[in-house]
C-alpha cells in the first residue's frame, strides 16, 4: 500500500475531480494518509483534524470509520484492564470490499466541508503496588462517534473491575467482581465485560479484562483469567496486531487476570488486539497493552499501562 505521508490542514490537493473538473468525490487532509485503490486512508495515532476540502456530491460525501479508545491500566494483584471500546464502520459503496469486523455499523458516517477534531485516547495508567490510584483508558472521538475508554483492573483488596469500553477483570477475591463493558451503551456494541475471580484462597486467579469480541475469561487458581478476544479488520491492513491467522488485523484485546500467590501459578493471557499478558509478578514490556490498539493491561503488574486507541478513516476518493 502505498503511503502518501501527512498533510496539513491548509493543504489545497484537488483529490476526488472528475474528468469535467468538477468535485465529485470527498477531498481531505489529516493524519498519515495511504491509499488502496479507489480509497483514501487516514490514520490518527495521536490528535490531530480530518479537515474535509471538498464535499460537494452528497451520494460521495460520507466515510467509513473506525475508532478505538485507549485501554484500561493494571495495578499489582489485580485483574486486567478493560480493553478500550471498539466502534467500526463499513459499507461497500463508501469504503470498498475488504473484511470488516463483524461488530461494523454498515452505515457509514456523512461529512461536509468543515474541520473534524480527531482525538486518540492514551492508555490508562499502571496503579503502583499496594494498590494505588490507577486509571481507565481515555475516550477517542471523531465527529459523532465517541469509544469509551477500558476499565481499570480491580485491585486488590477491595477494588472492583472498572467499567468502560470493555470492563475490567474482577481482583483474586470473589467480590467485588468485575467490570461491565459497552458502557456507555452504543449498537452495535463497544466491547464486553470482564471475567471474575476464583474462590480458592490462596490460591485465586483474578479475572482477565473484556475485549471487542468476547468477554474476558474468569481465573481459576493458580491462573489468572484470559483477556477477551478482539475484532480484526482490514480497514488499514498496515496498523493492528497479527490475529490468529489470516491477514486481519485485530485491536482493543483485554488484558490477562493477575495471580495472587508467586509459584507456582501464572498469569492469564492478553487477548489478541493487544491485550497485555498478566502477572504475578514484576512488570515487563508484554504486561502493557500495546500500542494503537487499544489493549488492556495485564494484571498483576505494578505499574502496567493499557495501550493508546487509534482512529481510521476511509473513503472513495476517484
Amino acid at each position: 500500500m502505498p503511503i502518501l505521508g501527512s498533510f496539513g490542514a491548509g493543504s489545497g490537493k484537488g483529490f476526488g475531480l472528475t474528468s469535467a473538473g468538477a468535485p465529485d468525490f470527498i477531498c481531505a487532509t489529516g493524519g498519515t494518509v495511504s491509499e488502496s485503490g479507489d480509497f483514501r486512508i487516514h490514520t490518527f495515532t495521536g490528535p490531530g483534524s480530518f479537515v474535509v476540502n471538498t464535499a460537494k456530491e452528497p451520494s460521495n460525501a460520507n466515510v467509513d470509520y473506525l475508532v478505538v479508545a485507549g485501554g484500561g491500566g493494571g495495578a499489582y494483584i489485580s485483574g486486567g484492564g478493560g480493553a478500550g471500546g471498539f466502534r467500526e464502520s463499513h459499507s461497500v459503496p463508501v469504503s470498498g470490499c475488504y473484511t470488516a469486523s463483524p461488530l461494523a455499523n454498515p452505515t457509514g458516517l456523512p461529512v461536509s466541508e468543515t474541520s473534524y477534531p480527531i482525538t486518540v485516547g492514551g492508555g490508562g495508567a499502571g496503579a503502583p503496588p499496594p494498590g494505588g490510584p490507577g486509571s481507565k483508558g481515555a475516550d477517542s472521538v471523531f465527529s459523532s462517534i465517541t469509544s469509551t475508554g477500558g476499565g481499570l483492573g480491580g485491585v486488590y483488596p477491595g477494588g472492583p473491575g472498572g467499567p468502560g469500553g470493555s470492563g475490567a477483570g474482577s481482583p483474586p477475591t470473589p467480590s467485588p467482581g468485575a467490570g461491565s463493558g459497552n458502557t456507555p451503551p452504543v449498537s452495535p456494541p463497544q466491547g464486553n465485560n470482564g471475567g471474575g475471580a476464583s474462590n480458592n484462597f490462596p490460591n485465586i486467579g483474578a479475572g482477565g479484562g473484556g475485549g471487542a469480541a468476547g468477554s474476558g475469561s474468569g481465573g481459576v487458581p493458580s491462573i489468572g483469567g484470559a483477556g477477551g478476544t478482539g475484532a480484526g479488520t482490514q480497514i488499514n491492513p498496515a496498523v493492528g496486531t497479527p490475529g490468529p491467522s489470516g491477514p486481519l488485523k485485530y485491536f482493543s484485546g483485554g488484558g490477562g487476570g493477575g495471580q495472587y500467590t508467586a509459584s507456582p501459578s501464572d498469569g492469564g493471557l492478553g487477548g489478541d488486539g493487544g491485550g497485555g499478558k498478566g502477572s504475578p509478578g514484576a512488570p515487563t514490556p508484554e504486561r502493557n497493552g500495546a500500542d494503537n490498539t487499544g489493549g488492556g493491561a495485564g494484571g498483576g503488574a505494578p505499574g502496567a499501562t493499557g495501550g493508546s486507541g487509534i482512529v481510521i478513516i476511509r473513503y472513495k476518493f476517484k
